[in-house]
Order: structure tokens, then sequence, then C-alpha cells
């Protein structure tokens, strides 16, 4: 049985749509991340589904009930805030108790929840702090335990990083992709941090213009992007989209601005159009270096130093920007002419509606 079920779900504040016809099946156990730009509706989704907004449209069911007329604490649902939302006043473990004692949890088994949940979470010398004597990863793991402790059939999570420095946050995620092993629960987390969502999730749900773009597992999502949104949010640096024109060939063959002719693997059966279309390179799919006739220039505009590899923004001789992987020691410069090469079997081709069209499953 799926754990959630969405049917149909639409939102609106006032004469602005944020959400449109949404349907979504979530697998028991299953993690899956809301990735997408602020403002594409992934909070306000999240929210629906715990009960704290109300849809204009639609259903929520989880695990064979259906839950969007319920109110919040009859859902079975626990979320963990972006703000922690933690009583100041109150230790950690009166924090984590305050919920079952208003549910009338009897006092032996909210003591063996808050032990068991901090057993799991690594906080139990944190039980008689205050929010204030505490960092903020460790209040962030009081309120994943605040959660924990009601035994929900799905956790909800709204940006649950994003108020951590890098370190933090790092070791956070770990602790997340640890913790997912260790609870029998479905979860869903929202995030704009596409490494976050490639990291933890099993599925990535991407979101924008109040809808579900793409729905896969992390590398398909990068390996295989629907359309040219998705392709350029999830990656960084961005892929490049170079417009380009059909050559004559069984396999889709196209031909840059600056005259470069690329042979990709995608075939050209298909493509529903000849016009329109753009090539799309990931960095690793151009390459600095190489001679001969033919060979793509580029000048150098940024070169990004990451130690192990080197990206080099650059401009080709038609004008259009392409982002380029050279070795770690790279002796590119600002202002070089380079040489590029392009690997055509890494390539995508979008069509003139955005689709994108990929190579044979290997």
């Amino acid at each position: 049985m799926a754990s959630l079920e969405l049917k149909g779900v639409r939102k609106s504040f006032g004469s602005t749509s944020v959400l449109d016809d949404i349907d979504l099946t979530l697998d028991a156990r299953e993690f899956i991340a809301f990735l997408g730009p602020s403002g594409s509706g992934k909070s306000t989704l999240l929210r629906i589904i715990a009960g704290l907004e109300t849809a204009d449209a639609g259903e929520v069911w989880l695990e064979g009930r259906r839950i969007d007329g319920l109110p919040p604490g009859e859902r079975g649902v626990a979320m963990v805030f972006q703000q922690y939302a933690l009583y100041p006043h109150m230790s950690v473990r009166e924090n984590m108790a305050f919920g079952l004692k208003n549910a009338r949890v009897p006092k032996e088994e909210i003591a063996r929840r808050i032990t068991e949940a901090a057993r799991v979470l690594e906080i139990e010398p944190l039980l008689d702090r205050r929010p204030a004597e505490m960092s903020g990863g460790q209040r962030q793991r009081v309120a994943l335990g605040r959660a924990l402790v009601k035994e929900p059939k799905l956790f909800l999570l709204d940006e649950p990083l994003s108020n951590l420095d890098a370190a933090l946050r790092l070791r956070t995620r770990v602790e997340l992709a640890q913790l997912k092993q260790r609870v029998d629960a479905a979860v869903i987390m929202v995030t704009h941090d596409q490494a976050e969502a490639m990291t933890l999730a099993d599925r990535i749900v991407v979101m924008n213009d109040r809808k579900i773009q793409q729905v896969g597992p992390p590398m398909e999502i990068y390996g295989r992007p629907a359309n040219t949104f998705v392709a350029q949010f999830v990656g960084s640096p961005a892929m490049t989209l170079l417009p380009a024109q059909m050559v004559d060939g069984t396999l889709t063959t196209l031909k840059l601005g600056d005259g470069t002719v690329v042979g990709t693997q995608v075939p050209r059966e298909s493509l529903p159009s000849w016009a329109n279309l753009r090539l799309g390179l990931r960095p690793e799919a151009v390459r600095i270096g190489g001679r001969g006739k033919g060979k793509p220039k580029a000048k150098v505009e940024l070169v990004e130093r990451l130690g192990e590899r080197t990206l080099i923004y650059a401009r080709m001789a038609d004008g259009q920007a392409i982002t380029a992987e050279d070795e770690g020691n790279s002796r590119a410069r600002i202002g070089d002419e380079v040489s590029l090469k392009i690997d055509g079997a890494l390539a995508y081709v979008f069509d003139s509606d955005g689709n994108g069209h990929h190579r044979g499953a290997a």
C-alpha cells in the first residue's frame, strides 16, 4: 500500500495560483525531496499535507485513509519546521514531551519514547538543557526528536538544514541519512538545495511554475532531465544550452551558431520538430584542449579552481556562453582563447517546447 497519495491538489491565494493539479504517490519508508526555487509551491504543498493549509481542490490519503478533512493532530504526520519552534523556557525533555502530554499519552510511554528518540539522535546528554544552552545543530536534532516521539506515519521536514552553517549542514545531512535508516516511516523534505536532495532522497520531486516538472531517482533527474528547467536547475554549474540546427543523420547531429558540428547519441526520430532545437552540455561533456581543424574556440571569462578540477566559463565565437571542465592544475587564464573538445555522447537535445530528448538507455 502506498504511504501517501496526492490526487489533483490545487491551491490559490486570492487570484494567484500556487499549485495546479498535483498528483503524487509516496511509498512506505520512502524519502522524497521536494526541490525547487522559491515560490514553486513546495512548502505550500507540505503544509497542505500537514493540515496547516487547506487545499482548494484535491485529496490527500495516508495509508489508505483520507486525511485532508482531519485536523493536523489527527493525521498521523509530524512536521519539523525551519525555525525549530522550540519552547525556550522548557528543557529538551519537556519540549519533547509537550505534544504527547496534550494527547494524553501515559507518563511511562512518554518516558519510553523520549529515551528511545534521544538514543537514536544521540542527544541523551542534552535532555535537561534549555534551547539557549545548545548550538543550532543540537536544537535541530531536538526538533527532530520532538517529531520522532510522536511515532508518525509520515515525517515532514521544511528546509531543516537552512539555518545551519556549512560545517553543521554537512554533519546534520549525514545524521539525517542515518536517521532515515532507523525510522519506520516515510519522509518528505522540502529544500532548495540540490546537494541535500541528491544526497538524501530516494526520489526527487522537482517543482516549478505551480507544477511537478519531474519525479525520479537523483541520478535519473540529473542524467535524463525532462525539460530545460530541470536541466538547468539540477546540476552545479547549470547545464549549457546552445541554439542549434539539425544536420542529416540517423542519430541527431546538430550545427551550432559558430559552425561547430556535434554528433549526439539521441535518436533523430524522437524529435518532433527540426526547428528551434537546443544542445545541452554539462561541464563534464566539454573539455579544454585539443588541436585540429574544426575545433570550436572560446574566450575565457572566469576560471573557478575547485582543487581536483577547474571549471572554465567562456564565450564562443557566436557570443554563446559555455562552461567547460579542465584539470585541477589548469593553465587557463581570463582572456585566453582555448580550444574545446565536445563529447557528443554526453549531450542532450531539447525541442522547441523545452522537452528533453536523450540517448538510448545503456
